[in-house]
């Protein structure tokens, strides 16, 4: 005769590695919102400017693989980004329907203005654990994501953007 499943308990989900992990992006985010408040950006947002910056020309598909993030809401993202006059998009000259993406010098005044805010958010986020704690924290996080990259919606390929500017590892 099987055996009555055990009731799950509150302690038992706030315990969850999956709810303390989207509890930390709630946090995460929240902290950035804060810090960054002045800027009007989201960490995607940020993300993708960092990722433009260093791949001037990439394409929307690999900047989606470059930052992992979903491509159909990256065209959002994007949107927000040009009217806010911080991107360009430019078409290739290989295909005029691929739209390459550049950084307007707004864009580029903006990441040097709000760098620290961000190293302010980032610190935020660790500041409650001891230094020794936090960089135990960060490598097993490190871990986990590079271990667990393939199990994602959209796996991390910052590769890509190496092969579309025709550089290798």
């Amino acid at each position: 005769m099987p055996s009555k499943p055990t009731a799950i308990t509150m302690d038992a989900v706030y315990t969850a590695p999956g709810y303390l992990f989207r509890r930390m992006q709630q946090i995460a985010v929240a902290i950035f919102m804060e810090e960054c408040r002045a800027f009007d950006l989201t960490p995607v947002q940020y993300a993708a400017l960092i990722a433009i910056r260093t791949h001037p020309g990439i394409d929307a598909t690999r900047l989606s693989a470059v930052i992992a993030f979903d491509r159909s809401t990256l065209g959002s993202v994007i949107e927000r980004l040009e009217a806010k006059q911080l991107i360009e998009r430019k078409p290739a000259s290989t295909d005029k329907r691929v739209k390459l993406l550049h950084l307007t010098k707004a864009g580029t005044a903006l990441l040097r203005e709000i760098m620290s805010s961000v190293e302010r958010a980032q610190a935020r986020m660790l500041q409650p654990l001891k230094a020794a704690d936090r960089k135990i924290l960060l490598a097993l996080m490190t871990q986990l994501v590079d271990l667990n990259n393939e199990a994602s919606r959209v796996p991390l390929r910052a590769e890509d953007a190496l092969e579309h500017l025709g550089k290798s590892i």
